[in-house]
């Protein structure tokens, strides 16, 4: 008997961009100091990381990053 392939459920798949959302936010805020595109950077993080809370279902933690969104963004501007 031949085995079906397993499908990617809905939780795998959240979680899976979730680590990637996370772990691209969390490198443009290490590399911040290199230069103003990575606070932009760090600003798309947030919302990536943003979009994760809402689709996991931890609602507050979507909240923060929208936070974290506006911060950045507004450093991002007040640089030169």
């Amino acid at each position: 008997m031949a085995r079906r392939p397993r499908r990617l459920t809905w939780a795998v798949a959240v979680t899976i961009y979730g680590v990637c959302a996370l772990t691209f936010m969390t490198t443009m805020y290490t590399l911040e100091s290199r230069g103003r595109r990575f606070v932009l950077g760090f600003a798309c993080g947030c919302v990536l990381s943003s979009v994760y809370g809402f689709l996991s279902g931890a609602w507050p933690f979507g909240v923060v990053e929208l936070v974290w969104t506006g911060v950045a963004l507004r450093r991002y501007v007040e640089t030169t």
